[in-house]
């Protein structure tokens, strides 16, 4: 198993690209099941869970292929029900089969599926909104078993905004027979990602990124002749790299940088005293002073994502003062706190709140990445910490960040692998 050693080295220095968005890129790649014929796509991230969900099309009876230049090519075909636990323990995502297949089959196995330990994600608002449309589910040996006489459009209001309800339901719409009207729906980026990419199939879908949704259902999906679908970039990425360079006070160029959807992450860090400046080419960033810390409350799009908690935190646990960082997302997300603690930061826990009253310096130490996000906090943090930091499980890191150790060291940092 690989550690991540990082040695503080100083400010980061020069330009990052950032890869295309994990979280559009899932959902989307699911979405080839319900397509006739071949689709294409670009700005594909290399990542786990992109291997993952290329293997779990297979054996669903749409075999896709990837090159090294982030291009797949998927061709649906005599289309499976079940996806396998083998596939789906490991990622969270593979739930959204659940519409697509109800749509094309009017069956579907799906293992209930694994993913980062942070908190309930329950897929019972899935299953909810899909029987109003007409299917039925049992648990079965671990399995969600759905079947369906063909769904039809209903109205659902999702009793919170859910970006997987969401998705799963634009799938499902799609080919739905009649009008599908989602109620509180999800906004994230990567749900009108998704959707443009349907629209582009011959999905009638019209409010996306608002809280209504509309989906005329339509009888064929089909990418038109010769044309591709470029995924989003990855606003996460995006502000990790920030992340990165503020707690080095550094100067980082983040190419590609979905700057339009980011304007609840920027904000507290120009807050905090970071200098952003949008260029053509994406978004500069230059913190060479101490930061001073802020408050902050993670909430659905558009407000601050939960997906950039953990390495604000990072960022804060070096700053001037204290914050208060409240996560109303999921109730089990702040087990990098102790790892960072674990550094020399001063956080106290208190249920759902966290307070962070910064430090002069944070010291290299063994530490364990819990989950995705959290061991990015610990990456952002080990670039400013004196001596080494040692970051174990970091195949977390891997399933949502493409060559990070690459895109660090061209920034000037300290980062190789080991193997433990």
């Amino acid at each position: 198993m690989d550690i991540l050693i990082v040695e503080g080295n100083g400010p980061l220095s020069g330009t990052v690209p950032i890869s295309g968005s994990k979280n559009a890129a899932l959902p989307i790649l699911i979405a080839s099941l319900l397509m006739d014929g071949s689709v294409n796509y670009t700005n594909v991230p290399r990542l786990r869970d992109i291997g993952t969900t290329l293997k779990l099309l297979e054996v669903l009876g749409c075999p896709a292929e990837m090159d090294d230049a982030g291009n797949v090519t998927a061709n649906p075909c005599e289309i499976a029900y079940q996806a396998p636990y083998e596939l789906v323990r490991t990622m969270r995502a593979s739930a959204l089969c659940l519409g697509p297949l109800l749509a094309r089959l009017g069956r579907a196995s799906v293992a209930l599926p694994g993913g980062c330990a942070i908190g309930a994600r329950p897929v019972d608002m899935h299953l909810t909104a899909l029987e109003k449309m007409g299917a039925t589910f049992n648990l079965d040996a671990g399995y969600i078993e759905g079947v369906t006489d063909g769904l039809k459009g209903a109205h659902i209001a999702f009793p919170f905004p859910t970006v997987g309800g969401t998705e799963n339901l634009l799938m499902a719409a799609s080919l739905a027979e009649g009008t599908t009207i989602l109620e509180n729906a999800a906004r994230e980026p990567e749900v009108c990602d998704l959707a443009e990419f349907l629209i582009q199939g011959g999905a009638k879908i019209t409010g996306h990124g608002t809280s209504e949704i509309t989906i005329e259902g339509v009888s064929e999906l089909r990418q038109p002749k010769g044309a591709s679908y470029r995924i989003m970039s990855d606003r996460i990425e995006a502000g990790t790299y920030l992340a990165a360079a503020c707690i080095t006070r550094g100067e980082v160029l983040i190419q590609n940088c979905p700057v339009d959807s980011m304007e609840a992450v920027l904000a507290p860090f120009e807050e905090m005293g970071a200098k952003l400046e949008e260029r053509e080419d994406g978004l500069f960033v230059s913190a060479a002073d101490r930061l001073k810390c802020v408050d902050v409350k993670t909430l659905p799009y558009p407000g601050f994502p939960t997906d950039m908690q953990a390495q604000i935190m990072a960022v804060m646990t070096l700053a001037e003062g204290s914050g208060v960082i409240e996560e109303t997302i999921f109730e089990n997300r702040f087990m990098h706190v102790q790892e960072l603690v674990r550094m020399g930061a001063r956080i106290k826990l208190s249920g759902r709140t966290a307070v962070v009253r910064g430090v002069e310096a944070l010291t290299g130490a063994p530490v364990m990445a819990s989950d995705l996000r959290a061991s990015a906090s610990l990456v952002v943090a080990a670039l400013a910490a004196h001596g080494v930091t040692a970051i174990r499980r970091i195949y977390h890191l891997d399933r949502g960040y493409e060559n990070i150790d690459a895109k660090l060291n061209a920034l000037g940092a300290k980062v190789r692998r080991e193997q433990e």
